[in-house]
């Protein structure tokens, strides 16, 4: 759960198997099911939420400390996702950048120094012609599928990720909705979250993030299973 408070501050409640590890020794690999059953404070929630597996890859640590190192990298993910509308977060036409979906991104495994080399290039992003030229080189290299959800998120519901090595299946309820091709590539950490951020980097170039002013918001999770 995560107190209310304004817009300028970010607050985040997160529990993850990955905290202390590198990438490479990220716990999940397929055949692997993830059950669990959700419900959510409020439906509209300002902010993002969900529950699934990814890479952590926007993470940057040179390992000071007690963490580890871990540069930014391309993304990995299978998971449900909430995002608010000041989001979005689809890369590729025709696929939802916000609301509540299931999706998957596929990326390759390239090693994160290369990406790190270009941090520099980044204030570019705010020229909007060089912001489309870098979205559409993304959307070659990451592979996404994903799938919008209408469901009555306050309500309890029994999600269930099921990633295999060339598919992933997602359900809710029992019931199918997404049989993807699009699985992403392991290894992965388990995450499970509530923030109140937004990120948007729309298919005009523009690129927006920040923080939101958010309610007492919370998400429970209940009978967390994970089959391998």
């Amino acid at each position: 759960m995560i107190p209310s408070g304004e817009s300028g501050t970010y607050r985040l409640a997160q529990l993850d198997d990955y905290a202390r590890l590198p990438r490479a020794h990220f716990c999940h690999a397929p055949p692997v099911t993830l059950n669990l059953t959700a419900r959510v404070s409020v439906a509209n929630l300002p902010g993002t939420w969900g529950f699934g597996f990814w890479n952590d890859p926007l993470s940057f640590s040179l390992g000071l400390g007690s963490s580890v190192t871990r540069l930014p990298i391309l993304p990995n993910t299978a998971w449900f996702f909430h995002a608010s509308p000041q989001n979005w977060l689809s890369i590729h036409e025709g696929l939802p950048g916000n609301g509540f979906f299931a999706g998957t991104f596929r990326s390759p495994c390239y090693r994160s120094i290369l990406l790190a080399l270009m941090l520099p290039v980044i204030p570019w992003m705010a020229v909007r012609p060089i912001s489309r030229i870098f979205r559409k080189w993304a959307g070659k290299l990451v592979h996404q599928d994903s799938t919008a959800i209408q469901v009555d998120v306050t309500g309890r519901h029994r999600y269930s990720i099921q990633w295999l090595r060339e598919t992933c299946l997602f359900k809710i309820d029992g019931g199918t909705i997404l049989h993807t091709s699009t699985s992403p590539m392991p290894p992965l950490g388990l995450v499970l979250w509530i923030d109140n951020q937004f990120a948007a980097w729309s298919q005009d170039g523009k690129v927006r993030f920040g923080t939101l002013d958010n309610p007492d918001a919370w998400v429970e999770i209940e009978d967390l299973v994970i089959i391998a």
